[in-house]
């Protein structure tokens, strides 16, 4: 089991693509903690060294969507800002959200397509009303239907609903890559500040990292 998490830093300062470096490393050392593996599968740097935009996380293992809903929301990592002495802000935050990073292209296989032979109506002289060489293909496993009557030939129909077919399917493919990747860009859009569902703090001296649920105390 296998769960990929997109944490984003959205619109946020730069304080927010720093606090999102130390999330995400807060959030694969408790993974580690939970017998879960990660895995940064993409990640768009900050402004500053050492920070990100965005991350991609694959998490693996047994309870990984469990784990995951915990990271879900919005984060808060909890410290001053390491580039603004004079600010008292200290609260910089962070989107998480599953996402799908991919999807699966369809193998064309002409196995898989199903060519009958009709008549079809309209002009095209006595050959075309006599016999049937329209075509009628069926891609069986999307169910994509295409007719074909523009040759006198059924041979030629046939060849031609078969590229038509494959073209078909190549534009819906390329249009749910488009729609998955324009879901991850809404994420990068949908940060809430204040109200956080996780607060993450530096880990003081010896101490295990603090984390709890719940609103920071301060904006």
């Amino acid at each position: 089991m296998s769960v990929h998490l997109l944490l984003s830093a959205g619109r946020g300062p730069q304080e927010c693509g720093w606090a999102l470096a130390r999330l995400v490393c807060r959030l694969e050392a408790d993974a580690t903690r939970q017998d879960l593996t990660t895995h940064r599968v993409h990640s768009v740097p900050g402004d500053r060294p050492a920070s990100y935009r965005s991350v991609v996380v694959e998490i693996s293992g047994a309870g990984a969507e469990t784990f995951a809903a915990a990271w879900t929301g919005t984060l808060c990592w909890q410290a001053p800002s390491p580039y603004r002495s004079g600010t008292g802000r200290k609260n910089w935050y962070v989107i998480a959200r599953p996402c799908q990073i991919d999807t699966p292209a369809t193998t064309f296989s002409e196995a898989d397509v199903d060519v009958v032979a009709c008549r079809t109506g309209g002009p095209g002289g006595q050959h075309r009303n006599k016999a049937s060489t329209a075509v009628r293909a069926t891609h069986r496993p999307s169910g994509l239907v295409v007719v074909v009557d523009t040759e006198r030939q059924f041979s030629l129909n046939r060849r031609i609903a078969i590229q038509l077919l494959r073209q078909r399917i190549e534009h819906r493919d390329e249009a749910a890559r488009q729609a998955v990747t324009a879901a991850r860009w809404r994420v990068h859009d949908e940060l809430v500040r204040g109200n956080p569902t996780r607060v993450e703090r530096p880990a003081a001296s010896g101490q295990s990292p603090a984390r709890r649920a719940g609103a920071p105390d301060r904006p």
